[in-house]
C-alpha cells in the first residue's frame, strides 16, 4: 500500500500523482522551449493542469485517452473499472491539432504565452460533443453552463501525460494552497483520523454552518475546501469568499478542528456527477467524509434537488473510498428559533426562513441584505461591502 494515507484513507487508485517537474526535467523542457510545438490553454484547461498535477485528480497522469474518455462518460468508470464521474480532457480546433505528432512533446503556455506545462502527446481523438453533454450533463441544453463550454471547446482531444513546470504560490491565496500531499501531512500532525470534507463556491450561510457543525460532531476535523477556478461570470468572486470563511472560521468555529484551503479546480456545474468527482478530490486530499447537501453542484432546474445524494448508491460504498454525510435542506426554523431540517423541525413551511445561493446574489444585486436568520452579520456586512451596499449596519 502506499504511504500517503491517513489512517486508512488511500489516495484514489492507491497513489498520490506527482507530476510537478523537478528542477533538472525542468531546465530540460525548457531548454527545448522553442523548439516545441505550442498549443495555447485557456483558463479552465490550466486548472486542470495544476490539479492534476498536484494530484487532486489521482490517478489521472494526464489528459483522458480515448478509450479512458468513452469509458467515464458512459459508465462512470474508469478503463480498469476504478470509479470516476467527470471526462478531463484537453480540446483543441482541428486547426491546432493537426500538424501536432503523436509521440511528440508540446508545450503548453497560458493566456498570457508563458510555457506551464508539458504534454506527452500520445492520442488525438474527435468526440461526440452532444454524447457527452446528454451523459455527463444529463441535458444538451446550451444553456447550461457546462454544456456551453462542451460546445465551445475543441473538435479534437489531445491525450497523454503531462508535467507541469512551475507550482507558483497562488496570486491571490497563497496562504490557502494547501496540495494534497500537504493536507495528509497536516492531517496526520493535527492527529484527525476522520476528516470531512466541505465543497463551496458561496459564502457560508447559516444553512452551511449548521450542516458543518453536525459533521463535526461525528469526525476529528473540518476540510473547508472553497473552489476558486473557473466558475459562473454571476457566482460571488473568490476574494469576496474567502474574506467570508475566514470571517465565520474566525468567529463562530474552534481553530483547532479546521483547515481552510483553495480548491484549484474549475466548476463543471454537472449536479450528481460532480458530486462524485468532488468526494474522490477531497479523498485525493485525505478526507475520509463529504458533505452532499440539497444540489450539489447544480445549476437552474437540470437536477433533482437530492440526485447528487442519489448517485452515491450507484456505487459499492468501498470502491468509492470515501463516505458521503447527505444533509437535507436546512433553514431557520421560527417555531424552535434555531437551524433544523425536515428531520428536526415540525415546522410549517411558512415557519421557515432559506435561501439558496442564487436567491442571495439576487438580494445583494437589487441592494438588499440577506437577514440574520439567513447569514451571519459579519458576513452580510463584508458581503455589503463587496456590493458596495452602504445602509446595512451590524
Amino acid at each position: 500500500m502506499t504511504s500517503d494515507r491517513t489512517d486508512g484513507i488511500a489516495p484514489h487508485g492507491g497513489q498520490l500523482i506527482n507530476r510537478i517537474a523537478n528542477h533538472a526535467q525542468r531546465q530540460e523542457f525548457l531548454d527545448k522551449a522553442d523548439f516545441l510545438p505550442r498549443v495555447q490553454l485557456d483558463e479552465r484547461a490550466v486548472s486542470d493542469l495544476q490539479t492534476i498535477a498536484i494530484g487532486a485528480l489521482s490517478p489521472l497522469t494526464g489528459f483522458m485517452a480515448q478509450a479512458e474518455y468513452q469509458s467515464v462518460v458512459d459508465n462512470m468508470r474508469l478503463s480498469n473499472g476504478l470509479p470516476w464521474s467527470i471526462p478531463v480532457t484537453l480540446s483543441v480546433s482541428e486547426e491546432v491539432a493537426e500538424p501536432l505528432k503523436e509521440g511528440s512533446l508540446i508545450r503548453l503556455d497560458d493566456k498570457s504565452d508563458r510555457f506551464v506545462g508539458v504534454l506527452e502527446l500520445t492520442e488525438k481523438y474527435r468526440y461526440d460533443k452532444t454524447h457527452e453533454a446528454v451523459n455527463v450533463y444529463r441535458t444538451d441544453d446550451e444553456a447550461h453552463p457546462g454544456v456551453a463550454v462542451v460546445y465551445n471547446q475543441g473538435e479534437v482531444n489531445l491525450a497523454g501525460s503531462i508535467w507541469l513546470l512551475h507550482r507558483d504560490p497562488h496570486p491571490l491565496f497563497p496562504d490557502y494552497q494547501i496540495d494534497p500531499a500537504k493536507s495528509r501531512e497536516l492531517f496526520r500532525a493535527k492527529g484527525w483520523h476522520t476528516v470531512v470534507g466541505f465543497q463551496t463556491r458561496n459564502p457560508i450561510h447559516r444553512a452551511h454552518e449548521y450542516i458543518i457543525k453536525c459533521a463535526l460532531e461525528i469526525v476529528d476535523g473540518l476540510f473547508l475546501h472553497p473552489l476558486v477556478g473557473v466558475t459562473k461570470s454571476d457566482d460571488i468572486s473568490a476574494e469576496v469568499r474567502m474574506r467570508c470563511y475566514q470571517i465565520m472560521l474566525d468567529l463562530y468555529f474552534p481553530e483547532s478542528r479546521v483547515i481552510l484551503a483553495i480548491n484549484p479546480a474549475s466548476m463543471r456545474y454537472a449536479g450528481p456527477r460532480e458530486a462524485i468527482f468532488h468526494a474522490l478530490i477531497r479523498k485525493n486530499y485525505g478526507c475520509t467524509h463529504f458533505i452532499v447537501g440539497r444540489d450539489h453542484a447544480g445549476v437552474g432546474d437540470y437536477y433533482g434537488t437530492y440526485d447528487a445524494q442519489h448517485i452515491f448508491d450507484e456505487f459499492e460504498p468501498k470502491e468509492l473510498g470515501i463516505t458521503p454525510l447527505r444533509f437535507e435542506h436546512a433553514f431557520y426554523c421560527k417555531r424552535t428559533l434555531q437551524m433544523a431540517t425536515t428531520k428536526t423541525s415540525p415546522s410549517r413551511p411558512e415557519e421557515r426562513i432559506h435561501l439558496s445561493g442564487t436567491k442571495v446574489r439576487e438580494m445583494l444585486r437589487r441592494g438588499e441584505l440577506p437577514p440574520p436568520e439567513f447569514s451571519r452579520p459579519e458576513v452580510a456586512a463584508e458581503l455589503a461591502k463587496a456590493m458596495n451596499i452602504t445602509q446595512y449596519e451590524i
